[in-house]
């Protein structure tokens, strides 16, 4: 009966293998995402049941490269309630984003050159790690911006079109 119930409970923990606890949209329209790199993000405790908790919000997310590491700024990730005052966590403070040196100076050479920005993507698990997906991005215009939207409702017409036949 034991081995029934850990076979199960593995199952379970197989599931939520590569969960997603939080997710920019809005990115996506508005940057054009060249290249991607998963990274993992330097955490304290309160942080990690927030973000477990799903109370992260990446809108307005971006990362910067200072002295050769990579930083996320402007994410906010809501505090605990139950938590003391003294243990909680700043939820805009700046969090160290781990990758290594070749990826980061790779993409510093790509910020640099070519004028892109950095923005986090979404945060996801990994097994048992909390890992956050950065798009090196190209800023969209509002005439690409509205191309865009015109393709997929076309997109839509078509699908629409063919499952009525």
């Amino acid at each position: 009966m034991s081995k029934s119930k850990n076979k199960k409970t593995a199952k379970l923990e197989r599931g939520n293998a590569n969960k997603r606890l939080a997710e920019n949209r809005y990115a996506k329209f508005q940057y054009e995402i060249l290249e991607t790199l998963e990274t993992g993000i330097e955490l304290l405790g309160t942080e990690v049941k927030s973000i477990r908790a799903g109370n992260t919000n990446l809108r307005d997310g971006f990362c910067l490269i200072r002295k050769g590491e990579l930083h996320l700024h402007n994410v906010h990730i809501a505090r605990i309630k139950n938590a003391g005052s003294f243990f909680n966590h700043d939820p805009l403070r700046v969090r160290k984003l781990l990758a290594h040196r070749k990826e980061i100076e790779k993409l510093d050479g790509k910020v640099n050159k070519k004028g892109l920005s950095l923005i986090p993507l979404s945060i996801h698990l990994k097994g048992s790690w909390i890992k956050i997906l950065i798009g090196l991005g190209k800023g969209r215009k509002l005439h690409d911006k509205r191309e865009n939207e015109k393709r997929k409702e076309q997109n839509k017409e078509i699908k629409k079109a063919i499952a009525r036949l």
